[in-house]
């Protein structure tokens, strides 16, 4: 907090008395939506007599939802109306919040007066792992499942973290009233002042981005950490695949039919270890933007036959049939041949994995032109400029996926369906690295799916300059 001595001008110019007069509307609304742009924290700003002067912050799923019935609508209304009449004296407050989650309110003085405060929230402490018996009490007017998903999205922070974000923001704003108000002088003290506000501007700013580097350096860390622990298991499970090889060819003797059947399920479990290790191999590269791409033309026709040679085992033993359809005047691909295999490896895997025996999984690719860099409107016939590329897509006749889930699909470890889940095998990590690489190659993937009847994912990928 700024708390000056008294000096001559503000004697003869007098202190400003409400919060709204050092900082305008519009300056307040500037600093919550940065902050909530930098730490995704909805915060609002109220005048000392409740009068609500900024306010950034997005439309939680889970108070959406809970409105939606008149207990959930009452119990937000009343919560938000007893957390925005909160007067904190000197230190922050904490008001909890049904739902789990929690309101900081952080006192704003000037002169040590008392001018406003903020409001950060609400957010859930990082530790809270559940919903809390008040919400889960709800459960008979609104559906467990969609409370617990709503839930889960709610923005999670640790409390020291929340105090540091909350110290700032405070710092920030009392540091901005000290600069508006000074601003008001018209002499030498009007000079001194505005250069003591941008020292104690650029402090809290150089904090501010001491605070996103040390982010940024943990989640470095996180990248460098899989790929380390990833790089490192491969050497030791090599060397059991190996040994697994050698024994199957009887290289210690003929082995019996049981050990034989062990054998093999050594195998098969080494393999699902060594594709899940190259997974987070691959994960780790990508977010920490080291994965290369060698982008060459690549046939489309020759890169679908040699995913279905590759499926088809596997596809036979499940009575499913694959199928290929390329359409005429298809051009090639400019991509990587090794990553566009991987991508589409993993789609028609997905594919197989949830089709039922007699079902059927359709490998297409067909021209399309994208219209890019034109004006919205009737303009985009004038100024649109045309760009060939591909659309690749994976259709099958599988279990499909619920319209909720689709929008976490592509998210890293989130599995649709656990059981199924279990039973099929994967970590989650397949549709979020194919997620990743279409991106990498400047492309789009989209999902469509009904439940018993199938999923359709169309990748688009810009064609190869053939003319070129």
């Amino acid at each position: 907090m700024i708390h000056d001595e008294p000096t001559q001008g503000d004697i003869v110019f007098g202190d400003p008395s409400r919060l709204e007069d050092m900082l305008g509307r519009d300056s307040l609304t500037k600093v919550t939506k940065s902050f909530f742009a930098l730490f995704g924290l909805s915060v609002r700003v109220i005048s000392d007599e409740g009068e609500r002067l900024a306010d950034a912050h997005p439309n939680q799923p889970l108070c959406r939802y809970l409105n939606t019935v008149p207990e959930g609508a009452a119990r937000c209304t009343a919560t938000v109306a007893a957390v925005c009449d909160l007067e904190p004296t000197d230190d922050p407050a904490i008001h909890p919040c049904f739902t789990g989650a929690v309101y900081c309110v952080v006192p704003l003085e000037y002169h040590g007066r008392a001018v406003g405060r903020f409001i950060v929230g609400p957010y859930v402490p990082a530790d809270s792992k559940e919903p809390p018996a008040t919400l889960v009490s709800m459960e008979g007017e609104l559906d467990p499942h969609a409370l617990q998903e709503h839930f889960s999205k709610m923005p999670r922070v640790r409390e020291d973290i929340a105090h540091q974000i909350s110290d700032h923001l405070r710092a920030v704003i009392e540091a901005l009233m000290f600069s508006g108000h000074r601003a008001q002088l018209a002499s030498t003290m009007q000079v001194a002042s505005v250069r003591e506000s941008y020292r104690q501007l650029t402090e809290k700013n150089e904090a501010l981005k001491e605070s996103f580097e040390d982010l940024r350096e943990l989640d470095r860390l996180k990248s460098t950490f899989l790929a380390t622990v990833s790089h490192e298991l491969r050497t030791p499970l090599t060397s059991i695949i190996g040994y697994t090889e050698m024994l199957e060819s009887g290289a210690a003797g003929e082995m019996s039919a049981e050990q034989t059947e062990f054998l093999q399920t050594i195998r098969s479990k080494a393999d699902e270890l060594l594709a899940l290790i190259g997974s987070l191999l691959d994960l780790g590269r990508l977010e920490a933007k080291t994965l290369e791409l060698n982008r060459e033309p690549v046939d489309v026709r020759a890169l679908l036959a040699a995913i279905a040679s590759t499926i088809v085992p596997a596809a036979n033993r499940r009575n499913v049939t694959i199928e290929i359809d390329v359409a005429e005047g298809t051009p090639r691909v400019w991509g990587d041949p090794i990553r566009l295999r991987q991508i589409l490896l993993n789609l028609v895997d997905n594919s197989l994995k949830f089709t039922s025996d007699g079902g059927n999984v359709l490998l297409r690719a067909e021209p399309v032109e994208l219209t890019i860099g034109g004006p919205s409107g009737l303009g985009d016939a004038l100024f649109a400029t045309p760009r060939p590329a591909v659309v690749l897509s994976v259709r099958d006749t599988g279990i499909g996926i619920e319209e909720a889930e689709l929008e976490r699909i592509f998210d890293a470890f989130y599995q649709v369906d656990a059981g199924t889940t279990r039973t099929q095998g994967g970590a989650g990590l397949g549709l979020s690295i194919v997620k990743q690489l279409v991106d990498g190659h400047e492309g789009t993937i989209e999902v469509t799916s009904k439940v018993a009847e199938g999923t359709l994912v169309t990748v688009t990928l810009p064609a190869a300059n053939d003319d070129a």
